[in-house]
């Protein structure tokens, strides 16, 4: 005896249901194997240049989409003439500049990269120095810098 064959008899079950359920179960698709996509080398430059073009067009497509409720929204406070109405309508206008500003943050953003790809490290170049501190008295911190205003 089987371990279900007591719940068999009790449902009911023939051993032909069995083969059916078996043959149901054959034919269940059987689960997908994941397989490690191949390591794919990409270049900076590009994703920067695809992150940027996609956070454009998202922010593109939200200020359209907040347009659209401000419109909306103005259209209800019109009609109620309802001071809340009015302020909800404002909040999203200054909600939609923003995003227009951010979109504009976004180009300026792009350019600094642009331009920093092309310069050398500043603190390899002669950059500003902070904290720089001089070893010596004050004696000598005064006659260097008598030096420095004789020479302009």
């Amino acid at each position: 005896m089987k371990t279900f064959d007591s719940l068999d008899d009790t449902f009911g079950i023939t051993p032909e249901d069995k083969k059916e359920s078996k043959a149901i179960e054959a034919m269940a698709p059987k689960p997908i194997k994941r397989v490690k996509p191949d390591i794919v080398i990409s270049n900076k430059s590009e994703d920067q240049e695809k992150d940027y073009q996609y956070a454009r067009a998202q922010l593109y497509d939200l200020v359209e989409k907040m347009q659209e409720s401000i419109n909306g929204a103005m259209e209800a406070a019109y009609e109620s003439g309802h001071p809340r109405a009015h302020e909800v309508a404002l909040n999203g206008a200054k909600a939609a500049s923003e995003v227009v500003e951010k979109l504009g943050d976004l180009h300026k953003k792009m350019n600094d990269i642009e331009k920093q790809e092309g310069k050398p490290n500043v603190s390899m170049s002669g950059g500003t120095q902070n904290n720089i501190f001089m070893t010596g008295s004050t004696a000598d911190l005064m006659k260097a810098l008598k030096d420095v205003n004789s020479e302009e």
